[in-house]
């Protein structure tokens, strides 16, 4: 009687540890999957052809929807006012910004100039625009891929972000102010270069 109560629990022991492991690796493969949905930006860093336009056609449009973005302001301060100095922070390299990097890097200058020198000191402009919608086809690992993966089937992969494609010597921020605030536009143009995926060069001009 003993053995065959033993026998009874092992295989329902089995049973609910099978059940579970397999509902465990699932639930942690799907975790997995979706934290790599935001990967490092050296993967889509190089400029390829874009075959994702967004058109008003339908027959045109090769991306049906667009991504969110997140910058939304691309001018900051005041245009009214004449400044002495104009300043520019030029990229280095031909590469695409993700409108993650552009609003990060936004944010960080605005604010120091914002804070230090008031809305009415300065003008700043971000000229490029994250035109361009990048895709995703996502590829799983491990046991059970198969049921989640597409393989190179459907390769076309789906939106998850936009960038801008800057070429080198394109002006990325462009700045206004006076001479009473140069060096502290210099240090916030320097600061928001480190947001940036690229090497900045700074150029600092007298204003016509």
């Amino acid at each position: 009687m003993n053995v065959i109560i033993g026998l009874f629990v092992k295989l329902v022991y089995k049973g609910f540890y099978g059940f579970y492991c397999k509902t465990f690796i699932k639930r942690l493969f799907l975790f997995f999957s979706n934290m790599a949905r935001i990967r490092k930006f050296s993967a889509y860093r190089r400029i390829e052809r874009p075959y994702t336009r967004f058109s008003k056609f339908k027959k045109k449009s090769f991306v049906k929807s667009t991504p969110h973005k997140v910058t939304v302001r691309f001018d900051m301060g005041t245009r009214k006012k004449k400044f002495e100095y104009n300043l520019d922070l030029v990229s280095k390299d031909d590469l695409q910004i993700r409108h993650n990097a552009i609003e990060s890097a936004r944010m960080t200058c605005n604010r120091l100039l914002e804070a230090q020198a008031g809305k009415n000191a300065y003008f700043l402009r971000i000229p490029i625009y994250p035109h361009h919608v990048l895709r995703e086809n996502p590829l799983a690992a491990g046991a059970g891929a198969d049921r989640f993966s597409t393989g190179m089937s459907h390769s076309f992969g789906k939106p998850i972000s936009s960038a801008a494609r800057v070429k080198k010597g394109q002006v990325l921020f462009h700045l206004n102010i006076n001479k009473q605030y140069l060096e502290l536009a210099k240090l916030a143009l320097k600061r928001a270069a480190k947001k940036l995926p690229c090497s900045c060069l700074l150029k600092v001009s007298q204003a016509k």
